[in-house]
């Protein structure tokens, strides 16, 4: 199998529909005699199967934030995975989705329509950082007083275990 190699549109039909036909003798045969991975070959068969030619065509496309919700949504109370997902809306790369499903429920519904592209200023991560720890704060503060009593804890625990060897020590 090669690294990246870029496919035109006309060749991956005609490779779908070779194997498609019957007469390659397989998917993994196909695969080889095209010098790809038997995974590529699949995303383009499903593709192919659930979209046409059109599903093949590599376009670089963006997304509305109200689109993103919708495919996350539509996955869950389907109970799709994330290539169901990708095959079903035609999205070519599969982590897209996966990053989108992690900002839903990370930092709600609402954050996937902010445009995340290019270069974020410090003011935006910082207005996000604020918003993070205004939430947390009551988390972090039980969090807090948790560790300290398990600290206690522990320093007693081990005062008791000197003070037992310290006696066995002196009966001996």
């Amino acid at each position: 199998m090669s690294g990246k190699r870029k496919y035109s549109v006309e060749l991956k039909i005609k490779i779908v529909q070779e194997y498609l036909s019957g007469k390659s003798g397989g998917m993994h045969l196909v695969a080889e005699k095209y010098n790809m991975s038997y995974g590529q070959l699949k995303r383009w068969i499903h593709l192919y199967e659930q979209h046409g030619a059109e599903g093949l065509r590599q376009s670089s496309r963006t997304f509305s934030g109200e689109f993103k919700i919708h495919v996350v949504e539509y996955m869950h109370e389907n109970r799709m995975s994330l290539s169901e997902a990708a095959y079903y809306f035609c999205i070519q790369n599969i982590s897209t989705i996966s990053k989108w499903e992690r900002i839903y429920y990370e930092e709600g519904r609402d954050a996937l329509l902010i445009e995340r592209r290019g270069r974020s200023s410090m003011k935006k991560k910082n207005s996000l950082k604020t918003i993070k720890s205004v939430d947390n704060n009551e988390d972090l503060l039980a969090e807090v007083q948790r560790l300290r009593m398990e600290n206690e804890y522990l320093k007693k625990l081990n005062a008791l275990v000197q003070e037992r060897e310290k006696s066995k020590q002196r009966k001996k």
